[in-house]
């Protein structure tokens, strides 16, 4: 890969933990929403189909640490396969959903692989997080030489054949949408939420772009970098970036700990929390997810730093 890295320094901010201490406030009703679930006041759900009167959107139980760091949550999964023959804008790729009917429809959520791969790349994170309650679209693009703007537009059209054309259109929640992408494919993210304001959320996974500023992003969006990244790395990608991001967005920055450009092509514990934790948080507007995300996530043996906004406004 041609790679055309900047050099300047970032801005820092004073809502950083790891290596810059401090949070920015934010809404009153958001910490008292936080200060209830640290405190047990959540909501007492026990099973799949139990639903919070005041969000018809919740889906699954009451989240813990243990539920949302397991390898499947608590819907079963099945998947179908789309051919790039039957579709239009972009490469074809895999649809993983809740078998449950009983939920009513399921926010939804495209992935990108990034420069040179393929779906396989980042197929792990299909049934991790439809097993969650969410409808999932790990997608082939139409060249492995796609650059991220190619892949913004082809994570859209796959969005849009899922709602519109897919065999479980019927599943997924139109107005309830969200973006990944690995590299190129989370430049591409990044992209796409540019393009499409009305997506919930956005999550771009150690990404790579030559546009370094997204001040027009609207979308709610957590970016994750790796310390050890040598094709994308921080300083000259995730963190202009972030710090592009306008400030009051709910915006978050993650920094894997010994971690590579890689890192995302691969089962991930703490990849799949926090997007968890974000989707749930902004694509089904569940606030007992807040409690993942704010306080801000300290330092650890995988988290180098996180910058971020609490507690959300969205």
């Amino acid at each position: 890969m041609q790679l055309h890295p900047h050099t300047g320094s970032p801005t820092r901010h004073q809502d950083t933990f790891g290596r810059r201490s401090g949070h920015r406030a934010g809404r009153l009703a958001g910490a008292a929403a936080a200060l209830a679930l640290a405190v047990g006041l959540g909501p007492l759900t026990t099973g799949p189909a139990a639903h919070a009167a005041d969000n018809p959107y919740e889906r699954g139980p009451a989240p813990t640490t243990s539920s949302i760091e397991a390898v499947r949550g608590p819907y079963a999964v099945s998947q179908t396969s789309v051919s790039s023959l039957s579709v239009t804008g972009f490469g074809g790729g895999t649809i993983y959903y809740p078998t449950s009917t009983s939920d009513g429809t399921f926010g939804a959520v495209a992935i990108s692989p990034g420069y040179t791969a393929y779906e396989s790349s980042i197929a792990w994170l299909g049934p991790r997080l439809a097993s969650q309650g969410f409808v999932v679209f790990t997608i082939d693009t139409l060249t492995t030489l796609d650059q991220p703007d190619s892949r913004g537009r082809q994570l859209l059209a796959a969005l849009d054949h899922l709602t519109e054309r897919s065999p479980v259109r019927n599943r997924v929640d139109a107005s309830r949408l969200g973006v990944m992408g690995h590299s190129m494919g989370g430049g591409g993210s990044l992209r796409a939420a540019k393009l499409r304001p009305a997506l919930q959320a956005a999550i771009p996974l150690t990404p790579w772009n030559l546009d370094k500023t997204w001040p027009e992003v609207t979308t709610p969006t957590l970016i994750f970098g790796a310390d050890g990244d040598t094709i994308a790395p921080v300083s000259s990608h995730s963190e202009p970036f972030y710090s592009s991001l306008s400030s009051s967005l709910d915006r978050g920055y993650l920094e894997l700990n010994s971690a590579t450009h890689f890192t995302p092509n691969s089962s991930n514990t703490t990849i799949a929390k926090y997007s968890i934790s974000w989707l749930k948080r902004f694509v089904d507007d569940d606030t007992r997810y807040e409690q993942f995300l704010c306080p801000l996530p300290r330092p650890s043996l995988t988290i180098e730093e996180y910058r971020g906004n609490c507690p959300h406004g969205s």
